[in-house]
């Protein structure tokens, strides 16, 4: 893109009022918003840069989620301005990613101001999260990454055990499942979703920034399923060096999370919980 291009730029689209910002201090940085929340932020002259905290933890699971620079199969959930589908394509050429995104204006208004590298086979589609997972063959993903917002909220639809169920049988064996939950203690939200993933994956993980687990704020919280131990040592060692630090959590250390909370059954579940007073909201 061009400097005198380097101005916002804004679309009223099914999702809401769209808006990509320059970053001053990035020459190739763009945050995308979505009525004032922050969904995406992306450099596109370095896609290897995750701004966000918690796409830096996701990028430090996918790091270590097979042998370094191999390509993987991705399936997203959620695609905003692709901040994940760019950061894979740049760290592991030759990947084959497919995105889930229901507002086809949004994917054109980011794929028009900000497109994608050529070399990068990532395939967008206007779908639902779940359908396009319902809709997948068995055994056909690396990985399956969760990032679904409508606002500020997870739909429910994405958070139940046939969910959950059905994102395990388009894994392959070694596969994994992440996901960008969000919530504050006493932790019900989180603790039912640990619940049902621990229903159908026989490994938990998640990380998230001390003050979020100690209940003193609303913030963001990575999961990790799987059917075998990750590279836990290595995975805390990046987490704790990143500019907000963050604790990984798996095991019995997950105890207190999950006691009460039992798995989601579709006529039973709600959207993750509002973040309070606009938490996540930038004008």
């Amino acid at each position: 893109m061009k400097p005198d291009e380097r101005v916002p730029r804004t679309r009223t689209v099914p999702s809401g009022a769209a808006k990509l910002m320059p970053d001053i201090d990035r020459p190739g940085g763009w945050l995308l918003t979505v009525d004032g929340a922050p969904q995406s932020y992306v450099d596109l002259d370095a896609p290897e840069h995750l701004e966000f905290e918690y796409a830096r933890r996701v990028g430090h699971l996918l790091d270590l989620a097979a042998d370094p620079a191999g390509p993987l199969d991705v399936l997203h959930l959620g695609g905003g301005a692709l901040t994940l589908p760019r950061y894979l394509a740049a760290t592991r050429p030759g990947s084959r990613q497919r995105v889930a995104e229901p507002d086809a204006e949004l994917a054109a208004f980011v794929a028009a101001h900000l497109p994608l590298a050529a070399d990068a086979d990532v395939r967008v589609e206007t779908a639902d999260g779940r359908a396009m997972l319902e809709d997948a063959p068995d055994a056909d993903a690396d990985v399956v990454i969760s990032d679904v917002y409508g606002g500020s909220t997870m739909p429910a639809h994405l958070t139940t055990l046939s969910y959950a169920r059905q994102a395990e049988r388009v894994l392959r064996p070694g596969g994994s499942y992440v996901a960008n939950l969000a919530d504050a203690a006493p932790f019900r939200f989180l603790g039912s979703q640990l619940a049902t993933f621990a229903a159908v994956f026989s490994w938990l993980a998640i990380i998230a920034e001390p003050s979020v687990l100690r209940g003193r704020r609303f913030g963001n919280v990575v999961l990790l399923a799987s059917h075998h131990e990750q590279p836990c040592e290595e995975l805390a060692r990046r987490c704790a060096g990143d500019p907000f630090p963050a604790r990984v959590l798996h095991g019995t250390a997950l105890r207190p999370l999950t006691e009460g909370a039992r798995p989601v059954e579709d006529g039973d579940a709600v959207p993750s919980p509002e973040p309070p007073n606009g938490a996540f909201s930038i004008g």
